[in-house]
């Protein structure tokens, strides 16, 4: 009987085929991340007020509210100077509860050094970061007495030399003190000019200059507490009072619920 034997493929044809597997779930993720973050990028922003719109709104917070003011209770540029330093990290209502006391007994940078900053501590232990702070107040009276005849210098370059003083202290202290017309970014108007549209930016220094170039120079003196008091108290940060918005027209937010 002859002998039988099997021709084997070649060892090419042996080799299974691979079924063709789907993607993956994560790399299904990473095409729809792309995807939004090129639908992101893609997306135009929001159209630039008008000098018209700009003119509107700010006509609207001046007839409902001609004279604004600062909630930081003070006596002279001094205290508020230091209440303004004081107010960093902290909410206007809380430094008025602590200088209200502070000030009957120290109201110059002399009578505060004269209390030291042990007392000025105890005055302020309600105040977040209260430690450094007094230590700043000490410091900075010390520096108005020695350099500035115990003034309140009157130029932004000067205060912010003064310890615990930045860009926005200075700006309201020029405004209130001394009506210069500058705007003071804190976290109320870096929320407005960004939300609405009006003065977006990155920084507080970019929505501060983007807002001096648009408001017109008759709105300028009270402009900054417009916004800070829209900010505190209608466009909040987590759930916006558009109803009663006063600018909820011209406002570009495209999440507002009016």
């Amino acid at each position: 009987m002859p002998k039988i034997t099997r021709r084997l493929p070649p060892k090419s044809k042996l080799k299974s085929k691979s079924k063709s597997t789907p993607k993956s779930k994560t790399d299904a993720a990473k095409r729809v991340k792309k995807a939004g973050n090129a639908a992101a990028k893609s997306k135009a922003p929001a159209k630039p007020w008008t000098p018209a719109e700009v003119h509107e709104a700010f006509s609207r917070f001046r007839k409902a509210n001609p004279e604004p003011k600062g909630e930081l209770e003070h006596l002279n540029p001094y205290t508020l100077l230091v209440a303004v330093v004081l107010s960093a990290q902290a909410t206007d209502a809380g430094v008025n509860r602590a200088t209200r006391a502070l000030f009957q007994v120290a109201d110059t940078p002399q009578k505060m050094l004269a209390l030291g900053e042990d007392k000025v501590r105890d005055y302020i232990k309600t105040i977040g970061l209260y430690r450094n702070k007094a230590k700043n107040v000490i410091a900075l009276s010390e520096k108005l007495i020695a350099e500035f005849g115990g003034e309140v210098p009157r130029t932004r370059a000067e205060l912010e030399s003064l310890p615990g003083a930045g860009r926005k202290t200075a700006n309201v202290v020029l405004n209130m003190a001394f009506g210069e017309r500058t705007m003071a970014v804190d976290t109320h108007v870096f929320r407005v000019g960004n939300r609405t549209g009006l003065a977006p930016g990155k920084t507080p220094l970019e929505v501060e200059l983007g807002l001096e170039r648009l408001i017109p120079s008759e709105f300028m003196l009270h402009a900054h507490h417009w916004l800070i008091l829209h900010g505190r108290y209608i466009c909040l940060a987590r759930k916006p009072r558009c109803d009663v918005c006063l600018i909820n027209d011209l406002c570009r937010w495209p999440e507002k619920t009016v």
